[in-house]
């Protein structure tokens, strides 16, 4: 498979699935300027996608996750999901098959990819689409397997409630998340009591309304500062009064400042 394959560019695209390998490596380059959206679809591999430069989000029917640079979603074969990037985007990825995907997450996630790993990734590749199953890249896919097995989750995805009404909130928070509206102003605006509306949303999503709505700005604030918006920008744009109280719940939420999380996502890769 080529190093680089343009994501605007169906023609350069092999079906993962059609390959007789348990895994299948690649490198991606969309220089596609603005936003494209690859269509809901799904494939029988597992699917792994790391974000070298760039970010992205991956929709499927539980939720919505964001991928900043120097992360990676994995999604479980037979998912169905719609990707959505912003701008130039650069990563690297494999299609795993169910059986040698033992020990992998059985649900959609995002991960923080080690050195080592995005190194595996990258050095697979370059691999021939039908590399030899026996010899020294047989190996090297072996150790990325292993090394997959042993990456952290990060908090990046925000669950969606399937409740109509629930939805038609969510759809209007995520439009102008800026708006500080109450819990009884939208229970209100979805024809339900306030307490209803919190039961609801809890049951659908494991979070209570305040939670959700402050992951909300998490996944957003992350979105927009890996596309390079500024940290006032994004503060603003969320509805906070100050940098500082923005600042205060994205550290709370992922045990950094935007500052630093962001830095430390740009940073050269030897």
């Amino acid at each position: 498979m080529p190093l680089l394959n343009d994501l605007s560019q169906e023609m350069d695209w092999v079906e993962p699935d059609d390959v007789p390998r348990p895994v299948v490596t690649y490198g991606i380059e969309s220089k596609t300027i603005g936003t494209f959206e690859v269509d809901p679809h799904r494939h029988a591999k597992s699917q792994l996608l790391l974000v070298q430069r760039g970010a992205l989000s991956c929709e499927i029917d539980s939720g919505l996750w964001v991928v900043p640079p120097r992360s990676a979603i994995w999604i479980p074969g037979g998912s169905t999901h719609a990707i959505k990037v912003a701008g130039a985007l650069q990563g690297y990825g494999a299609f795993i098959a169910a059986e040698v995907a033992t020990g992998l997450p059985a649900h959609c996630c995002t991960v923080t990819v080690t050195p080592l790993l995005r190194e595996l990734l990258m050095r697979a590749a370059s691999l021939p689409l039908l590399y030899d199953e026996g010899g020294a890249n047989a190996r090297l896919v072996t150790v990325l397997l292993d090394e997959l097995a042993a990456v952290r989750t990060e908090n990046l995805f925000l669950p969606t409630p399937a409740d109509l009404r629930l939805r038609r909130i969510a759809d209007r928070m995520m439009a102008a998340p800026a708006e500080r509206r109450t819990l009884q102003d939208w229970a209100g605006k979805a024809g339900m009591s306030a307490r209803t509306l919190e039961r609801t949303i809890l049951s659908e999503t494991g979070m209570s309304f305040g939670r959700w709505r402050r992951q909300l700005g998490v996944v957003l604030a992350v979105k927009w500062l890996a596309g390079g918006a500024t940290i006032q920008k994004v503060a603003a744009d969320l509805g906070y009064e100050s940098v500082p109280s923005f600042v205060t719940m994205f550290r709370k939420a992922l045990g950094t400042s935007p500052g630093r999380y962001m830095a430390e996502r740009h940073q050269p890769v030897s």
